[in-house]
């Protein structure tokens, strides 16, 4: 087997397992959500749940477009360590890939992932009529549910642990994933504006002022999530040596 790739002094080490192992764990996750996105088309293709016969389709509700994200993420990865295995040396493409695969986990995979499980699971054990009415179960079975929306998760903390991710500074990292949240809402906004109707069930029980209360908070509570995905990494990996400088400035001001 390869050996993993050395760390940088003062940094950590970008995984502790061998190339071949992080290849066949991402061909795995990978596979897992291409089999759980073609499922997904099989139901639309059926036309059975009434949500996806109407304007926007399944891209209108986050749940698929995490799912679409995390594919094309584990995909990314796929593609990452066949190029490690095949290339012993590091190459101009290889180190982009590699920092592309860093952003896209850090600022989109992570937190949105865990949003979706978040927010789906809060609001279903309210009341699932809200935002997975009951006529769906003979619809979307349970397994696929749980793939949508429970899944995901322990997935990107196999992931976390196998792999060390730099995040971007905190500031452009909540940025970006505070702009992903702004034009999903402008999404939402313009399917109620052009077809009537609220993407998710909870939407039209809430009073204008709850809406925006509600949709405030949902939108608010990414950065947290950001900042979790940055606080476990750290756990996990150690501090970076960014964190490590600011550290040792505050141990010296005292």
């Amino acid at each position: 087997m390869a050996p993993a790739p050395a760390a940088a002094p003062g940094s950590a080490p970008r995984t502790g397992v061998s190339s071949w192992s992080c290849l066949f764990a991402h061909v795995v996750m990978f596979s897992w959500y291409v089999f759980t996105v073609h499922e997904n088309n099989n139901i639309a293709s059926s036309g059975r749940h009434p949500g996806l016969r109407v304007y926007g389709g399944r891209w209108k509700y986050l749940t698929f477009i995490n799912l679409v994200m995390q594919m094309l993420f584990f995909g990314l990865c796929v593609v990452v360590d066949l190029i490690h295995v095949v290339l012993s040396k590091k190459s101009v493409a290889s180190a982009f890939l590699v920092k592309l695969q860093d952003s896209f986990f850090t600022v989109l995979a992570f937190p949105v992932g865990t949003f979706v499980f978040t927010i789906f699971w809060c609001i279903y054990a309210y009341d699932r009529e809200l935002v997975f009415p009951r006529v769906l179960d003979d619809i979307i079975p349970t397994w696929l549910n749980h793939a949508m929306h429970t899944v995901i998760v322990p997935l990107l903390l196999v992931q976390m642990c196998l792999q060390h991710h730099k995040h971007p500074s905190r500031c452009k990292g909540i940025l970006a994933l505070a702009l992903f949240g702004s034009l999903y809402l402008a999404w939402v906004l313009w399917i109620r504006h052009v077809s009537g109707i609220w993407v998710y069930p909870i939407m039209a029980h809430l009073s204008p002022a709850g809406l925006v209360v509600f949709l405030s908070v949902a939108s608010l509570s990414m950065a947290p999530l950001y900042l979790l995905g940055e606080k476990l990494n750290c756990v996990i990996w150690g501090p970076t040596e960014a964190q490590t400088r600011k550290g040792n400035q505050k141990r010296k001001k005292k």
